[in-house]
């Protein structure tokens, strides 16, 4: 099997199995008990905060741990709200935001605030200035994802973090697709706050993280009530394997981002060039010179893009139509770049990750161009 959906998750690294792996069956204390197994269990928690925090340039005390990205974002803007319930609240957003963060904003505009959502151009990208135009008095907080999942296009975050800052607005970046993949530094990037989802950079499922700047006079309301797991913030037993295992698993990312990188993105480029020349009236979607290195999206002509998905998993290779997470919806993503809905439901995105080779990427060009003209042909 060719694993190509890398966007929707990855496969678990070796090193960080290798390091979860005794605290599911020999060093299993509870990291809030006193004893020897759990004093490990909690050492090995704090060293897996402080590689996060290395990583993504923030200090220990700023990263709590989470179930993962959408919990994470869900968290942060219900509890936004919950700060600012008596006073007038306004959110700046994008349009193509993962749906924890759109359907967090929808439910703030249920308890009262208002949110603008921007529009994005035709490769995806939010403009600073349209950022900037969208601020208002009562403004306090603005979202905008790091890269996006569907199209891979990186936005200009520090460059609107920056604006932000200037004008005291608060700024979270939803960096699930980016840690991991690109480098992130939470100083350079200006944020407040910062959400990640292990599994993305070959951790385990279950964990993820949110950064939250020092020195901030607002406070997070507590997610999970109960002791005083996570400072206090989101009570309850730790996933000790899992933090372990993100720890290792963004470590052993950053070592190698360079290199993965430049392999993921000649293979992106190769994918896009093959298939293009394969098959007439395909065109490639998002910012084709400042992506995700490894995603790729694709819009076919008179081809349904879940029919070649399935045609492409009969052939062993695994790819999507939309995010895992919006699975049988139209994307709003591709609306929101000009497509209409018959051409929103002829792409599919092939996304490679840290286990691919240049030789997967000539098969799924291979592949996708038989499985397209079949399709054509049939009609």
């Amino acid at each position: 099997m060719i694993y190509a959906d890398n966007a929707a998750t990855t496969r678990l690294s070796d090193q960080a199995f290798e390091r979860m792996l005794p605290f599911l069956r020999e060093w299993y204390g509870n990291a809030s008990s006193l004893h020897s197994l759990g004093t490990k269990s909690r050492r090995a928690v704090e060293q897996a905060r402080g590689e996060v925090a290395r990583v993504i340039g923030a200090e220990v005390s700023e990263i709590v741990f989470t179930s993962g990205g959408s919990e994470a974002n869900s968290w942060l803007l219900r509890s936004m709200a919950a700060a600012f319930r008596n006073e007038p609240m306004h959110i700046i957003t994008t349009s193509i935001e993962h749906h924890s963060v759109l359907n967090a904003c929808r439910a703030c505009e249920r308890d009262g605030a208002e949110v603008t959502y921007l529009p994005v151009d035709e490769a995806g990208r939010v403009l600073p200035k349209d950022v900037e135009a969208a601020i208002r008095p009562d403004t306090k907080l603005a979202t905008i994802m790091l890269a996006n999942n569907e199209i891979g296009t990186i936005q200009p975050v520090a460059e609107i973090g920056r604006l932000l800052r200037d004008r005291g607005i608060l700024f979270h970046t939803d960096a699930v697709q980016a840690a991991g993949r690109i480098p992130v530094d939470v100083r350079g990037l200006c944020v407040d706050f910062l959400t990640a989802s292990a599994h993305k950079f070959n951790g385990a499922k279950g964990t993820g993280f949110l950064f939250k700047r020092s020195g901030l006079s607002l406070g997070l309301s507590p997610l999970i009530f109960g002791g005083k797991q996570e400072m206090g913030l989101r009570g309850g037993t730790e996933n000790v394997a899992g933090i372990v295992a993100a720890g290792c698993a963004i470590t052993e990312s950053a070592a190698i981002l360079g290199e993965t990188a430049e392999r993921l993105g000649a293979m992106a480029d190769a994918t896009i060039r093959g298939i293009l020349t394969g098959v007439p009236g395909t065109r490639a979607l998002g910012d084709i010179g400042n992506r995700l290195p490894g995603l790729v999206n694709l819009v076919f002509k008179g081809v349904s893009g879940e029919s070649l998905m399935h045609l492409l998993d009969i052939k062993g290779i695994c790819v999507s139509t939309s995010s895992a997470c919006a699975s049988g919806e139209v994307s709003h993503v591709l609306l929101a770049l000009g497509l209409t809905e018959d051409e929103a439901k002829s792409s599919i995105r092939i996304s490679y990750g840290r286990y691919n080779s240049m030789e997967d990427a000539d098969t799924v060009v291979s592949a996708v161009c038989d499985a397209c003209k079949k399709i054509r042909g049939s009609r």
